[in-house]
């Protein structure tokens, strides 16, 4: 018996096992609903799709019922059709796929464009959780074709059930109409291979990467009756290219998937690591012990069914980036195109994902924190800076450095497995070093075939204090949150012993100062001349962000944007009264816009100015109206998980407001106990006495045993085991009204 055999064995006992022990037992990944936010509702747009894939899959798979592309994703709940089951690396409906394939089948006459392929479904014969998407397609005469979908972390195995009349097919999509992939057969052991190296972003970066290719093999369980490709000879690539595979009316054909981004030999070697054995079930069964590992760190007690499935999709779609772009000890860069060895990550949309998802992960998934450091260092060290969202090279999307508080809180959290020199490198740069180019472009939102653009406006920001409005797009914006980055730049300093640096910087972190105007009591972006900018550029009307400066905002949503220097805010709005009364013209103005990142931390915001009460009944009323339980109950694109990881930190009753501080703000806990297992073996527990929808009120707390008079728990604190314990009532109390922040 060889090591592969003697492996797969293994496997398969463990899983059995372990299916068993578990039958009887309704455990975390049950209450997952992957469907929830692939509608639009009155709550609003997700933008998710119902993946199956691992924790930080490299590969999602899912029904596709729409050609994908930038702004459209492969899935949406509204649609009745199914044109295939892609593999897409997508990661939100903002950006594009890239290095994709897709499997169709179909009876009957080939048909190979979507339009053609298309049969109809119903959502009463659907069914989605992490491990085993299920569906029903009607295939017209012939009757109907059951699919099942399982996965692994590169690869997947799908079940087609055909009916008894009609030739069964299996299509497979290399490429679209206008790219130039490609697909191959092999009639002797029945596979097929290719790549596609369709990168639907590549306008917005500056590096072409022509060795970059998605491959996959496609292998079947049982020889096919025949094989062949289709649209390989069309030169000009009018129509989509593949192959496919037929196979007698009546069959159940299984076959599976392997992707990889290094070579159609590593898409074969994947499949041997991950699904050595011919077995679905047991494919299915080790996946879903996969996310049983994840999700069952969190436990829960009085939530409803809905509730918890509310929070365990949360926490699903938190888990599934930033990617794995690595592949067994080597990856391919997306930004010097060439492979190297170690561990890679992508997909990180940090402008969103800053804020809370990645300290979500510092708790849930602490041993990838290093690995998801060290993967943007090499992005650092292979393409000049680390990226602001790569997907999976530069895509100059959104604004500001904000790896650097990536690489600050992982600091701060006492990570050690990267290499902090080089991480100072990357962080200074990203503070000092203006793009190239800088004062030639304004650096427009989505701007094409510029070079990275990094903190756009530094060598005015660096002149001036502040990026002007006349000189750079969404500058007002830009200064806010090169400021915050500053500050992030100083306690990685600061931690390495660096004081001169960290004082240049604490100075610099500071600059959100001089865009305060007293005389609106808000926020606003300068001209190169210092005079203040025209007030304009909402959400609803951006067409003037580049007189106002703002981004997907204006200065009501900016205003409190310097997580790191509320002190200096209370003291520039006149005081703690002044703040608060300011906040509540915020929120009664209807500025908090929740489906966006810059309003996500408002709600705790009261803590700061002594009336945490109001924090206590405002991130109770969000999390109410902006989240749902079935497919349209998300309030925004997820972006990532940072949407979903803000609803499980407001269900713990904290919230990390400036995430590389290592301070969580308190708000108000939404059940009676909630508690996570953590890496370090201790768990940390939230008890909330009496709590209910109108008991939402802390009048009293503890942190273990001991009187907590203050709105702040620390990542020390969670990491001891600690259980902080509230007692909740249905009318505010003045509960650590008294404390204030400390200045920067």
């Amino acid at each position: 018996m060889n090591s592969i055999t003697r492996s797969a064995c293994l496997l398969l006992n463990i899983v059995l096992l372990s299916a068993s022990a578990h039958a009887a037992q309704k455990n975390a990944v049950s209450y997952v609903n992957p469907l929830i936010g692939s509608q639009r509702s009155a709550i609003g747009y997700g933008g998710t799709m119902p993946f199956v894939t691992t924790p930080f899959g490299m590969t999602d798979w899912t029904p596709q019922t729409r050609q994908n592309k930038i702004s459209v994703t492969s899935y949406n709940y509204d649609d009745t059709t199914i044109s295939g089951f892609i593999g897409t690396h997508q990661p939100a409906i903002w950006m594009g796929d890239y290095g994709y394939v897709t499997l169709m089948p179909q009876v009957g006459a080939l048909r190979t464009s979507p339009e053609d392929r298309r049969l109809p479904f119903s959502h009463a014969k659907e069914s989605a959780s992490p491990d085993l998407y299920r569906v029903s397609l009607d295939a017209g005469e012939h009757g109907t074709i059951g699919v099942e979908l399982t996965a692994s972390e590169r690869c997947a195995m799908m079940q087609f059930h055909f009916p008894k009349s009609g030739t069964a097919r299996v299509l497979m999509e290399a490429s679209r109409p206008g790219i130039a992939g490609f697909a191959a057969v092999d009639s002797h052991t029945g596979e097929i291979s290719g790549y596609n190296p369709d990168r639907m972003d590549a306008h917005l970066g500056p590096l072409k990467l022509p060795h970059f290719k998605g491959y996959f093999v496609v292998q079947f369980q049982h020889l096919p009756q025949r094989l062949a490709t289709y649209g390989m000879t069309d030169a000009t690539a009018k129509s989509s290219r593949g192959a496919y595979a037929e196979f007698t009316p009546g069959d159940t054909v299984l076959v599976r998937v392997g992707t990889s981004f290094l070579s159609i030999d590593q898409a074969r070697e994947n499949l041997k690591h991950e699904m050595p054995l011919w077995n679905f079930e047991v494919a299915r069964q080790h996946l879903h012990r996969t996310w049983s590992d994840k999700l069952d760190r969190l436990q829960i007690a009085g939530a409803t069914d809905p509730e918890k499935t509310r929070l365990y999709t949360a926490l699903y779609h938190a888990l599934l980036y930033p990617r794995i772009f690595s592949e067994y000890g080597h990856y391919y860069s997306a930004f010097d195109d060439q492979v190297h060895a170690g561990e890679s990550y992508t997909a990180y949309s940090i402008w969103d994902t800053f804020r809370a998802e990645n300290s979500l992960l510092t708790l849930f998934a602490p041993e990838r924190v290093d690995g998801m450091i060290t993967a943007l260092l090499q992005n650092y060290k292979e393409g000049g800076w680390m990226p602001k969202w790569p997907n999976p090279s530069y895509t100059n999307i959104m604004i500001a450095t904000h790896a650097d508080s990536l690489v600050a809180e992982a600091v701060r959290k006492g990570f050690h497995g990267f290499d902090r020199q080089l991480a100072w490198q990357a962080i200074y740069k990203d503070a000092m070093v203006p793009p190239d180019e800088d004062t030639t472009h304004r650096w427009l939102d989505r701007e094409e075939h510029t070079p990275y653009e990094a903190r756009e406006g530094l060598t005015y920001y660096k002149q001036l204090g502040y990026v002007p409005t006349d000189k750079t797009d969404e500058a007002a914006s830009n200064t806010l949150e090169d400021s915050y980055d500053d500050w992030c730049v100083a306690q990685v300093a600061k931690a390495l012993g660096r004081q001169q640096d960290y004082e240049f910087f604490h100075t610099r972190s500071l600059n959100d100062r001089k865009l305060y105007n007293p005389a609106l009591g808000l926020m606003n972006g300068r001209t190169s001349d210092g005079k203040w900018a025209p007030i304009g550029g909402s959400r609803d009307n951006p067409g003037n962000r580049s007189i106002s400066g703002w981004t997907e905002g204006d200065a009501w949503v900016y205003t409190w944007s310097p997580f790191h220097d509320q002190a200096g805010l209370l003291q520039l709005m006149g005081g703690a009264q002044a703040y608060d009364a300011k906040l509540d013209l915020h929120f009664s103005g209807r500025h908090n816009v929740h489906s966006n990142e810059p309003s996500h931390h408002y709600g705790y915001l009261y803590d700061f100015g002594g009336q945490p009460w109001k924090t206590q009944a405002k991130v109770r009323e969000i999390a109410a109206a902006e989240y749902g339980y079935d497919q349209g109950g998300l309030d925004g694109d997820d972006d990532c998980g940072q949407m979903s990881a803000w609803l499980l930190f407001t269900a713990m009753g904290f919230y990390p407001v400036n995430p590389a501080s290592g301070d969580y703000m308190i708000g108000s806990p939404l059940y009676s106990r909630m508690s996570i297992k953590l890496a370090n073996g201790k768990t940390f527990s939230v008890l909330a006495d009496h709590n209910s929808s109108s008991n939402i009120y802390i009048q009293s707390a503890t942190l273990d045993t001991k009187p907590l008079n203050v709105p702040v728990i620390t990542w020390e604190q969670i990491q001891s085991g600690a259980t902080l314990h509230f007692v909740m009532g249905p009318k505010p109390s003045k509960w650590a009204s008294g404390w204030r922040p400390s200045a920067p």
